[in-house]
């Protein structure tokens, strides 16, 4: 068996997330106490009993998902990964479960992360689509032939691509999108333009936490949502970190990649399932789980 394990990214936060870890591990409790203290507000409140909005503040949802996730690698028993991937967010959380970042570190790089996010939607406002049912050369032909910005920006799973850029930009392209025969062409409820050059303020922010965090080699290769390729050299994992808010999530490629490479069974660390489905669109014999408490 060739372990590959994946960590999820914005959007699969849910309330209560994280309170059964709390309450059944001593070991998982001094850990979200300890973020507690690192971000200077009681984010385990919110986690536990605030409502879906409360979640779906920035400040909020990329460190809770952060948490539950890399929580839930520490405290695993059988936590030997032998290759790790992670969706936009994930990635961070990967890096931290694969030995490269520590836990506090990589924390405070993702609440860096959500507040240079959002100053750079506040500052270029835009939005993302999900394009369904059509190959990934014409989303990309389209997006090419819109004057506007627009870019795809998460290769999700074979038929199944999210573009980003300006209002303007996604609405033009989303139309060219249904006219050349895709299925959906749907706006999705996010604050900015992710993943697109709308995030080039929050990349600039970044890079300067980035260069300043100290990161070691990982245990185990970090497929990087840059290029999908594996990595365990730190310049090119701070580089590919850099790179990614203003660059495309390269899902369907990563998986591509790691099943050449022998992953014969992906586990999903942290909230939700929605990695395990798009892992199953890739390729519907390969074996996907639940990582679980224990």
């Amino acid at each position: 068996m060739m372990k590959a394990y994946i960590f999820p990214g914005q959007g699969a936060q849910f309330p209560g997330m994280g309170k059964d870890l709390y309450e059944q591990s001593e070991q998982a409790k001094d850990l979200f106490e300890k973020a507690n203290e690192v971000l200077g507000f009681r984010i385990t409140d919110v986690m536990f009993n605030g409502t879906e909005d409360d979640l779906k503040q920035t400040n909020v949802t990329q460190p809770a998902i952060f948490l539950h996730s890399v929580i839930l690698a520490k405290v695993m028993s059988d936590f030997h990964p032998e290759m790790v991937a992670g969706h936009s967010l994930g990635e961070f959380s990967a890096l931290v479960a694969a030995g490269a970042l520590s836990f506090e570190d990589g924390l405070r790089l993702v609440a860096a992360r959500a507040n240079a996010m959002q100053k750079a939607c506040d500052i270029q406002p835009g939005t993302m689509a999900a394009v369904l049912a059509l190959d990934d050369f014409t989303v990309e032909d389209i997006c090419q032939q819109v004057s506007d910005v627009v870019v795809p920006a998460n290769y999700n799973c074979p038929g199944q691509l999210v573009i980003s850029g300006s209002v303007a930009g996604v609405d033009a392209a989303c139309e060219k999108m249904l006219a050349a025969g895709a299925k959906r062409a749907m706006k999705l409820n996010v604050g900015g333009a992710f993943h697109s050059p709308l995030m080039e303020a929050a990349r600039v922010e970044l890079e300067a936490a980035i260069v300043n965090t100290e990161i070691n080699e990982p245990v185990c290769p970090i497929y990087q949502n840059i290029d999908a390729k594996p990595h365990t050299s730190v310049d090119e994992i701070k580089k590919n970190l850099i790179a990614q808010l203003t660059g495309p999530v390269r899902w369907t490629q990563t998986v591509e990649q790691m099943l050449r490479d022998g992953a014969t069974l992906f586990t999903e660390v942290g909230p939700g399932k929605v990695l395990q489905g798009l892992v199953k669109k890739v390729n519907k014999e390969v074996p996907t789980a639940a990582a679980v408490l224990g």
